[in-house]
């Protein structure tokens, strides 16, 4: 996937020997940080909560020691970020097919409004199978009506494989209500479980029908047969490349109401100034977010603790920013940990949208995420790679650090996963560099195991060997792109 940028990048060759670095970053270092952010006492550092509180204080102090000085829009470290959670509330349903009221034994429906109040009557409902064609389009007729969709999607178009992705586009084509099917023998307790969480949201952004929410297949089962059709015949249609939806001849009556809570997170964010006006400025990022309290209340650990995602990124700013402020730099050096990143990357498109710095002004932004999991000696991976003209100038400064290079272009499958994401959308160089992206097999591993999960703490056998190489590895990118005399970029006027 490439991005294509309205400005021009001037880029020379990068030549000559980086800069010693007085003393690198240690893993000593690092793990004072994570043991803080990954404690239990800060309860997962969930959006919203006291936890929340503990880690962008405990940020806000660390890059203050470090040098770097509060750069929010008001000019303190917090910029706010505004956030909503939806729960379950009361909700009473009715479907009917030719005027009689349909019996549904099962009970397995969660129901979700946009609005705190929802009440609708002679909703027309619509088999929309896995919701889009082979090419991504939605031929059923939805618009104004209630969609039926499989959660399970494997026909569908790469893109279009992410239950969002094709609810925002049954919502695009007009669809009132989106239920999601959930295989009761599967991904149905996941997908209830999700609904249940109040996951987190960013409203200026929010894509959402009027009424959301998921059925069970048994109550789907349920419903298909008390209205007189045939599900096994549903579902096989549903697999045609071009299937267009069928009416089931049913409506449904709702009244539903919603808990919504709004709140303020933040964004905590600090700079180096730079003495060269107008020539640009670095963006390093990563967020401070995880899930909080995640397990159920009979679990014997809880929390979700998120040591290397993300508190491992926020002990490797932290240090970058401690030495790249020891020297004075011709471009301002931007640090930004966000928030709700878990949720959707809200904190990085809230600064995207109302960034404390012009966007056209940012030469590059370089994203620290989950960057604790290989050790020394990983090759150097760069998520991003062929969508910027800077792939040569990170690779020089790789190489002069002594790392070796992953020429491929694998760890992209990952660039719609992290912040920086945001800000490529906007048409900011963004990037992610380092070690942890390059053995995708040693990264699937992390994902299939501890990530997401009360496991991803930190431990004596925690290996910060590659982070602390990777920290010594943004320190030089640091030190080269504020350098206007080394890089000259068309994005600061140069």
């Amino acid at each position: 996937m490439r991005f294509f940028y309205g400005l021009f990048f001037a880029a020379i060759v990068f030549s000559g020997s980086a800069p010693a670095l007085a003393k690198g970053v240690t893993e000593s270092e690092l793990r004072e940080h994570i043991a803080v952010l990954a404690s239990d006492e800060y309860e997962g550092r969930k959006p919203g909560t006291e936890g929340e509180a503990k880690t962008v204080k405990y940020i806000a102090e660390q890059w203050a020691k470090a040098g770097l000085k509060p750069a929010a829009t008001d000019g303190s470290w917090f910029d706010p970020v505004p956030l909503m959670q939806r729960g379950r509330g009361n909700a009473t349903f009715v479907f009917n097919a030719k005027g009689r009221k349909l019996r549904i034994v099962s009970d397995e429906i969660v129901l979700i409004g946009k609005n705190a109040e929802y009440i609708k009557n002679d909703l027309p409902v619509v088999f929309a199978g896995i919701g889009v064609t082979s090419n991504g389009s939605v031929e059923a007729d939805v618009k104004g009506k209630l969609a039926l969709v499989l959660f399970e999607a494997d026909t569908a178009p790469e893109k279009f494989k992410s239950p969002r992705a094709r609810r925002e586009a049954l919502i695009a084509a007009g669809a009132e209500a989106v239920l999601f099917i959930g295989d009761s023998q599967g991904n149905w307790p996941t997908l209830r479980r999700q609904l249940l969480s109040r996951p987190i949201s960013l409203e200026s952004r929010e894509k959402r029908a009027t009424l959301e929410g998921a059925i069970s297949s048994e109550f789907a089962v349920a419903l298909v047969t008390a209205a007189g059709l045939d599900w096994d015949k549903l579902r096989a249609h549903a697999k045609d490349a071009d299937y267009a939806g069928e009416p089931l001849g049913v409506d449904a009556d709702f009244a539903v109401s919603t808990d919504i809570y709004r709140f303020n997170s933040s964004n905590v964010i600090g700079k180096i100034s730079g003495r060269k006006k107008g020539s640009g400025a670095l963006l390093f990022m990563g967020h401070w977010d995880h899930l909080g309290i995640c397990a159920p209340e009979d679990a014997p650990d809880r929390i979700c603790n998120g040591a290397v995602d993300n508190a491992s990124g926020i002990a490797v700013l932290t240090e970058v920013a401690q030495r790249l402020s020891k020297n004075r730099h011709d471009r301002d050096i931007y640090f930004l940990a966000t928030t709700a990143e878990e949720s959707g990357l809200l904190g990085a498109y809230a600064f995207a949208d109302k960034p404390v710095i012009p966007l056209e002004q940012i030469v590059i932004s370089l994203n620290i995420d989950m960057i604790a999991v290989a050790g020394r000696g990983a090759k150097v991976a760069i998520i991003g790679r062929g969508t910027t003209p800077l792939d040569p100038l990170v690779e020089g400064i790789a190489k002069k650090a002594g790392r070796v290079i992953e020429t491929s272009t694998d760890a992209n499958d990952f660039i719609q996963r992290q912040d920086g994401w945001a800000l490529a959308q906007k048409g900011v160089p963004a990037l992610m560099v380092g070690g942890a992206f390059a053995d995708l097999d040693l990264m699937q591993k992390f994902l299939g195991s501890d990530y997401h999960g009360p496991g991803d703490e930190l431990t004596d056998k925690t290996d910060l060997g590659g982070a602390a190489e990777d920290a010594d590895l943004h320190i030089a990118l640091g030190r080269y792109f504020a350098d206007a005399r080394k890089y000259k970029s068309a994005k600061a006027g140069e």
